[in-house]
């Protein structure tokens, strides 16, 4: 089994664990063993399906705006620990390949692997829920026949993106690609970057 197929594994478990009780309160319970790849895999689905799950509540059209503002919050949280764990599987990868010396035409590529899982860990999310769409019982006809064409189009960009994240590993474990990571540096969470939490804080 190749890593892609062993992501999308384990990220189907993760979304199959979350809908037992499709609460976005609910605890993770990681299944797979401290400091394996799997492990971590894991927790980076469970954040961006209960992510999925925020995304959905949130555009509620009757929804309090009290709670509009809890849910908004708890985004971005949630987007800081997703960018946080994408950051640390990068680092995962560039222990993996510390030892690896790029050629001296080694190209560097647009997105590192950790993107690209983030990438990966989305569609599985997207195939499932659309999966859901076109074969639900209580819509219509038509509505299930156009969610299954954009399934299709899904699996399509499955294959692709898990052949192109396999390329890329080769590539690198090759020296045909330069690892080079890239911190995202989110501004909007950092109370002395983001101007509207600095200058409340100079008022007080």
């Amino acid at each position: 089994m190749n890593f892609t197929e062993t992501a999308w594994k384990v990220f189907n478990k993760s979304i199959e664990d979350y809908h037992v009780s499709d609460d976005v309160n609910t605890l993770i319970n990681n299944p797979f063993e401290k400091d394996t790849l799997e492990r971590i895999l894991y927790a980076k689905n469970w954040i961006d399906t209960v992510q999925w799950h925020l995304e959905d509540i949130i555009r509620d059209e009757n929804i309090d705006p009290v709670e509009a503002l809890q849910l908004k919050r708890a985004i971005d949280a949630s987007n800081q620990k997703r960018t946080d764990l994408v950051e640390f599987i990068d680092s995962w990868f560039l222990k993996k390949y510390e030892s690896v010396t790029p050629k001296p035409d080694a190209k560097i590529n647009t997105e590192t692997i950790a993107w690209a899982v983030d990438r990966l860990s989305i569609l599985a999310l997207k195939v499932y829920h659309m999966s859901l769409e076109a074969n639900r019982d209580s819509a219509s006809e038509e509505h299930r026949a156009n969610c299954q064409a954009k399934l299709d189009v899904l699996t399509a960009q499955h294959e692709d993106l898990s052949t192109s994240i396999n390329q890329l590993l080769t590539d690198i474990e090759n020296g045909d690609v330069k690892m080079k990571v890239y911190k995202q540096m989110k501004m909007y969470n950092d109370e002395s970057l983001n101007p509207v939490l600095y200058q409340k804080g100079q008022q007080k």
